[in-house]
């Protein structure tokens, strides 16, 4: 334990002597090769780590963002929902809550759609309210060719307009203006429950970057919905979006004052559970392989130092004959591979801070000198490679890689300063 509290006293001489024998070639006993190499190499590694890290919070941002910006946040359900002598006192107290955006009932329900030709798909149906809808820009701000929502909701029980999916439009080969066949799975009639067909108008495609989404949504006015799923007056659910959907959970205590008895409130984070875990799994599956970079250019580090206590025998033992005493030697040793390691940790940081910064100008350089697209934004929805670097993450790796380098500076420095002068002598 002595040895350990005395490694970090270090005298100036020691230190000297430590960078002494880091220039020092290897034709002479030192080992400024082998140095450069571990220098490189941890900082490699360590632009390596912060660079795909980043690369790869940038993704996952990029996805959530998508998916949070098409889906609610959290949903309240239950039957408190359509007790009509409250629901809308409560919806009032919802929107009143501190950091939410947006409250809205929906009614959702699985469904065929069928095209004029005849071709069939299966969609999900979401009745919204219009206003509503016209403030959520992953589908208001993304409608194309031509589409727009002036019509959507504008009619006798909301009207005959619906909203459909990139994907599904280009799947059944619809453009605005087309009409589609809506199949609900059933309904109440006379002769018991049946299915219930519509016709309906495409009024607009929406694009909204998550291709399951745009496979499948179809929107209509909630009025519509209600009428179409037989559903009279009722909600499925109250859709709640926050200011901070990433701290879903500090809105909860709130929401359910709120809402009181009887509701049920659910985050994304549950309903995305699956996508969420395995999100983190990979995350920090990457964070530990990659450290596995790190570990492999601290090996060069302990050959190195290893080499350099083999050769410089005859200077610990005349150092320990002059008075050095054990605690000096390993310092010595101990500074050297250090310094290698934080050097290199210290240049790996600043490369891979520097790349992460300028990710979009170093693609932007790159398709113009080998003039190909990296990134086609009709095929990933992106123009460009996303990176997040987060402190936490970055001070993690930067410790992280100092305690490896030393760590695998301890031991060699350690056994280095248990030669004895008269065995390092023997053979001199």
């Amino acid at each position: 334990m002595n040895a350990i509290f005395s490694m970090f006293a270090f005298r100036g001489w020691e230190a000297d002597l430590a960078m002494r024998y880091l220039r020092t070639k290897r034709k002479d006993g030192g080992i400024a090769v082998i140095a450069i190499i571990s220098f490189v190499g941890i900082a490699l590694a360590v632009t390596a780590l912060i660079s795909v890290l980043s690369i790869m919070n940038g993704f996952r941002d990029e996805m959530m963002s998508r998916v949070l910006a098409f889906q609610g946040h959290a949903y309240v359900q239950g039957t408190l929902i359509n007790d009509f002598a409250h629901r809308d006192d409560m919806l009032k107290r919802l929107k009143a809550v501190p950091g939410v955006i947006e409250a809205t009932p929906q009614i959702d329900s699985p469904g065929l759609v069928q095209n004029a030709e005849g071709q069939t798909s299966l969609a999900y149906m979401r009745g919204v309210v219009p206003d509503d809808l016209r403030h959520t820009p992953i589908v208001a701000d993304t409608l194309e060719k031509g589409g727009s929502m002036d019509q959507f909701g504008v009619g006798d029980y909301g009207g005959d307009v619906v909203l459909i999916g990139d994907g599904l439009a280009s799947d059944m080969g619809l453009i605005p203006g087309d009409q589609l066949t809506l199949t609900s799975p059933g309904g109440s009639t006379a002769f018991g429950a049946t299915p219930r067909r519509k016709v309906y108008t495409v009024g607009g495609i929406f694009k909204s970057g998550v291709s399951e989404i745009d496979k499948s949504f179809v929107y209509m006015p909630i009025q519509q919905a209600q009428l179409f799923f037989d559903r009279e007056d009722e909600w499925d659910q109250v859709e709640i979006k926050v200011e901070k959907p990433y701290d879903i959970e500090k809105y909860l205590p709130a929401l359910h004052q709120a809402t009181g008895r009887g509701a049920v409130i659910s985050t994304w984070k549950d309903l995305n559970a699956p996508l969420w875990g395995a999100l983190k799994v990979e995350r920090n599956a990457m964070r530990f392989i990659l450290f596995f970079i790190v570990i492999i250019a601290m090996l060069n580090i302990i050959s190195g130092i290893v080499m350099l206590v083999k050769n410089k025998a005859r200077d610990v033992a005349i150092l320990r004959t002059m008075g050095a005493d054990r605690g000096a030697i390993s310092r010595v040793f101990f500074l050297t591979g250090t310094s290698i390691g934080a050097a290199g940790t210290l240049c790996g940081l600043l490369v891979g801070v520097l790349f992460c910064t300028f990710i979009r100008e170093i693609q932007d350089a790159l398709e113009w000198v080998f003039h190909v697209q990296l990134f086609n934004k009709d095929i990933y929805f992106l123009d460009h490679v996303p990176a997040k670097m987060e402190p936490s993450e970055v001070i993690f790796v930067v410790v992280a890689s100092l305690l490896a380098a030393s760590i695998s500076t301890f031991f060699p420095a350690l056994w280095a300063s248990k030669l004895e002068p008269v065995e390092a002598l023997r053979y001199e």
